[in-house]
């Protein structure tokens, strides 16, 4: 029976770039951005937040892609990862539905619909009418990929019946810059509510880890 996801979407930080030998990354920002000015002799243990601080404050944006982050997204769907691979900035690898069998559907819905709330009304060509509900479909989807797989059509040709809600999992890194531009575009109130979600949450929990770089926005 298919699972319905609400409201499971879900973010894990993988990695942020160290910086030189082992230190943190605003520190290697610190060390790139001095460059323009010839001014590393005025680096000390404390003067890396001041630094990119000015930095962010005065535009210089393009000295943050010198340090970047990797996150895994859990349980979102394949509609929230065709707008995640938009950015162009980034690398990308995703779970594959040509390889990876489906048949055990998890699937997304929006959190303020009732997934058993009988509202399509299907036509045959008998004359019969029946109401069905968004569980009830995707159910049917289920069950055409699940024969599909046992008539032995590969995942890849079976794939065609899957759903734009079913779940998908997904790695992105990007530098610093790529993703403040993210997090202005996906967390609007007109960004796709999914979206809107997960990257709220992800960008709450980078302001706490690495406030210079994200708590302006």
């Amino acid at each position: 029976m298919a699972e319905i996801l609400k409201n499971a979407g879900s973010h894990r930080i993988l990695a942020i770039m160290a910086g030189i030998d082992g230190k943190n990354s605003l520190q290697l920002i610190e060390v790139a951005g001095r460059t323009a000015y010839q001014s590393r002799d005025k680096i000390t243990d404390e003067s890396a937040v001041r630094f990119v601080k000015m930095l962010r404050d005065r535009g210089h944006e393009s000295v943050l892609e010198h340090s970047c982050m990797t996150v895994e997204f859990n349980d979102v769907c394949r509609g929230f990862t065709h707008e995640l691979v938009r950015h162009r900035i980034a690398a990308f690898t995703q779970e594959s539905t040509r390889y990876v069998d489906e048949s055990n559907f998890r699937v997304v819905v929006p959190p303020d619909k009732d997934p058993d709330e009988k509202i399509v009304e299907l036509d045959f060509p008998d004359g019969t009418k029946i109401k069905i509900s968004f569980r009830e479909w995707m159910e049917l989807n289920e069950q055409m990929y699940q024969g599909l797989r046992k008539a032995n059509w590969v995942a890849q040709d079976a794939r065609q019946v899957l759903p734009i809600g079913i779940k998908s999992q997904i790695v992105m890194t990007a530098n610093f810059r790529e993703w403040r531009h993210v997090f202005k575009l996906r967390t609007t109130p007109n960004a796709h509510w999914e979206i809107r979600r997960v990257m709220t949450n992800l960008l709450n929990d980078v302001k706490q880890r690495i406030p210079v770089i994200f708590d302006d926005l």
